[in-house]
């Protein structure tokens, strides 16, 4: 088993890609009225107390069969909650630098 960490879940459905002329030309996902609402109660980032937030990130994209997936960021899992306290602390670290400069 492996131990790699996602932030991402896979969700909906997505058709092949559709290309006019042999150029890429998009990609259809398609979600069921409850995957919609899931992804909003499980996915959603925080609403901040400005109104900023609520978003649901999906991403589309081509596994290494070829075949089209789409994913969303799970906002609350463990590899993107060590993400953001890995970017705070640096963040920090940075902050602590710049306040020992003398001028």
């Amino acid at each position: 088993m492996s131990d790699t960490k996602y932030d991402s879940v896979l969700v909906g459905y997505t058709e092949e890609p559709r290309y006019y002329d042999g150029k890429f030309a998009g990609v259809t996902v398609k979600y069921k009225v409850t995957e919609l609402q899931e992804m909003i109660d499980k996915y959603a980032t925080p609403v901040q107390p400005n109104g900023d937030g609520g978003n649901v990130f999906c991403k589309t994209g081509i596994s290494k069969n070829g075949k089209p997936y789409t994913t969303v960021y799970d906002y609350n899992s463990e590899k993107a909650k060590e993400d953001r306290a890995a970017k705070a602390a640096k963040k920090e670290a940075a902050k602590m630098a710049t306040d020992e400069m003398p001028f």
